[in-house]
């Protein structure tokens, strides 16, 4: 048997509300069912949902680093204008995030509302001639943000 692709991304949250606020805002996720306090799904395209946040209480938990669990997730954008969007939203936000620049794709990592870490990016493949697979530079958030204009 061969898996197809992953199906969603399920997420425990403290504050429901914030977090539903958080992926709509920045990625334009949209809200297909809402059950009681408890769970809201949201969804990029026509299906049901990609990501699913559960309310588990203000109190729970908050798993330490570098303990067994997800270490990120990541939601892939369709060019580096809409990064460009996602990287103002952020730090309009005040959300603090780093950058990378892979060579096969551009990156902006920082944590939801939740401290769970995520990743945007967008797949630079097939769009330069200067990709490489070594060590990851800084992206230049200044040359990012400069795409708004155009």
């Amino acid at each position: 048997m061969k898996a197809n692709k992953i199906g969603h991304v399920h997420l425990n949250v403290r504050n429901l509300e914030n977090a539903e606020r958080f992926y709509t805002e920045v990625f334009g996720f949209r809200v297909t069912e809402r059950i009681r306090d408890t769970f809201v799904f949201l969804s990029l395209g026509d299906h049901h949902h990609d990501l699913a946040l559960r309310n588990v209480g203000a109190n729970a938990p908050i798993p330490p680093d570098l303990s067994v669990g997800m270490y990120h997730f990541a939601i892939e954008v369709e060019n580096r204008k809409i990064l460009a969007e996602v990287c103002k939203k952020l730090q309009e936000m005040g959300v603090s995030m780093g950058s990378s620049d892979h060579g096969i794709s551009h990156a902006l990592y920082f944590r939801d509302p939740e401290g769970n870490e995520v990743e945007a990016y967008v797949d630079m493949r097939n769009r330069n001639d200067e990709q490489t697979n070594g060590a990851p530079k800084p992206l230049d958030l200044n040359e990012l943000l400069s795409h708004l204009d155009s």
